[in-house]
């Protein structure tokens, strides 16, 4: 039952389904997120492990930079359904068509310069 709470407390959150969203095309360092949320990089690593506690997404660190990715296939199959079921309901959304434009500006970006930028904030 742990893990079925932990996957709707995640889902209720929209910034966290736009998040879930956006991993579509593939790992996104926390910057990134951050530039498209438009949130303070507390906010956005609060949203982040709470959708890594529900196994929503997978994460790795490099140096400094958090990098985060939709769960691999050996993610619970709860979580896995979650975002398969989001995937399909939200996908046609004006938020996340909107944030499919924006994460396509952001990552002609430089990463490490969007990163950058944050930790001068």
């Amino acid at each position: 039952m742990r893990e079925v709470l932990d996957v709707t407390k995640a889902l209720a959150d929209g910034n966290r389904l736009r998040v879930l969203m956006a991993l579509r095309g593939g790992e996104l360092c926390v910057c990134q997120i951050v530039a498209l949320l438009r949130l303070a990089p507390s906010t956005t690593s609060k949203h982040m492990a709470i959708l890594r506690q529900a196994r929503l997404v997978d994460s790795r660190k490099e140096g400094r930079w958090m990098y985060y990715r939709l769960p691999d296939r050996a993610a619970p199959k709860a979580a896995k359904d979650a975002v398969a079921w989001v995937r399909r309901h939200l996908a046609e959304s004006p938020q996340i068509v909107r944030d499919e434009k924006e994460l396509e500006r952001i990552l002609r970006l430089d990463p490490e310069e969007v990163c950058r930028g944050q930790c001068r904030s």
